[in-house]
């Protein structure tokens, strides 16, 4: 019997190209692969030990004989490769045609976006992270127009400084934004990112907010909340269905912040699921690799909390592929790490075509009705 699942969700953590990866320009894409190859070898011996050396060739990560956990690879059906379509796909709600995403930061978007907030606004341009911050930080703070800008994968930011526009007052711009938007792009997300420092050192602060639409059906969340099961979102989970289905959110955004939070739960969350988004991968390489060292050495903290029906689960939602002359969001296969006691041990998973699997299997483990997407890997868990 299972009562408690603990699933870590590791932002850009891919591990090879998709079948139709060119068509979004990332063939060839594997993020894991070309970190392992630039740093000359990860010492992750933990994520070693569950069996991530079984998934792909990564130097430096061996595939152990006898792995602590179950393995395998989860693609996505939704026609995507951000943060939103990746969570809810594994929370068991697949994009379909027709529910598209936001791609490019059009005059048509710009026009839209500064109409919802009144006034006009700098950058309006594509990025892969938060370069407009720097280099129209100091524009910002003499106009007081707020930074826009659109990733590599579909999602609006907007930013300011906390002394020009006060983060309450940006969360409500962005949560406005969001609303009047959704007319023009049914699946949009619109992050608010506060930042402060002077130019050259600028840097975004903990209060961002992630404001998205709901999902326009039913996810895992909803349906655990149904059968009366405690869900606990970490990190930008709560803000990525929109609060739907969650008990309690912790909005978190550094990685070690988040191991702490989900660490000092398991005194606090006696069933149901603790769901959590740890920002990983990014195009500073020295620092991706350092958040990965570090979120290994805290895995041991969890495997030695687990008790008896309690599961961990360590998976991703997209790739992001930093080694790339042109690094960004890529369409990639990630990881799925399943660990605790008394499941089984060493069972390859497979490859599954749809990341909506692992939302079916933990439905089905606790308790929940099933979902519209996926099939339940639950049976392959079971210790022999």
């Amino acid at each position: 019997m299972m009562t408690r699942i603990v699933l870590l969700v590791l932002d850009g953590f891919g591990i090879g190209a998709l079948p139709d990866a060119d068509v979004y320009g990332d063939a060839g894409c594997n993020t894991l692969q070309r970190l392992a190859a630039i740093s000359k070898g990860l010492a992750l011996p933990n994520f070693e030990q569950l069996g991530l050396g079984h998934l792909g060739q990564f130097q430096g990560i061996r595939p152990m004989v006898q792995p602590e956990g179950c393995y395998g690879t989860l693609g996505f059906s939704t026609k995507g490769k951000n943060s939103l379509s990746g969570h809810w796909e594994i929370a068991g709600y697949v994009i379909e045609e027709g529910e598209r995403l936001c791609e490019t930061f059009t005059t048509e978007l710009a026009n839209a976006l500064e109409a919802a907030l009144g006034q006009k606004t700098l950058g309006n341009c594509r990025a892969v992270t938060q370069e407009p911050i720097a280099e129209f930080g100091g524009q910002h703070q003499k106009s007081g127009m707020p930074i826009a800008w659109i990733d590599t994968a579909g999602t609006i930011f907007l930013a300011a400084h906390e002394q020009v526009v006060p983060p309450e007052e940006l969360h409500r711009l962005a949560r406005e934004a969001r609303k009047l938007l959704k007319g023009m792009v049914p699946i949009v997300r619109v992050v608010a990112c506060p930042f402060v420092g002077q130019s050259g050192k600028f840097s975004a602060t903990e209060r961002r907010r992630d404001f998205a639409v709901e999902p326009p059906g039913l996810t895992l969340l909803d349906h655990l909340s149904r059968a009366s099961q405690l869900v606990i979102g970490v990190g930008k989970v709560g803000d990525l269905f929109s609060g739907r289905g969650v008990t309690r959110s912790v909005p978190l955004f550094q990685a070690e912040a988040v191991m702490d939070e989900v660490v000092g739960m398991f005194s606090k969350v006696p069933r149901g699921l603790i769901y959590a988004s740890l920002p990983v991968i990014n195009p500073d390489l020295q620092t991706t690799v350092s958040t990965l060292q570090q979120i290994d050495r805290r895995l041991r903290d969890l495997q030695e909390s687990l008790k008896v029906g309690d599961v961990l689960i360590i998976t991703g939602d997209h790739g992001f592929d930093c080694a790339r002359p042109d690094p960004g969001h890529s369409r990639e296969y990630v990881p799925c790490l399943v660990s605790g006691p008394r499941l089984a041990r060493g069972v390859n998973l497979g490859t599954r075509s749809t990341a909506a699997d692992l939302g079916q299997t933990i439905g089905e483990a606790l308790g929940a009705t099933r979902l519209p997407w996926g099939d339940s890997f639950l049976d392959a868990l079971q210790s022999r």
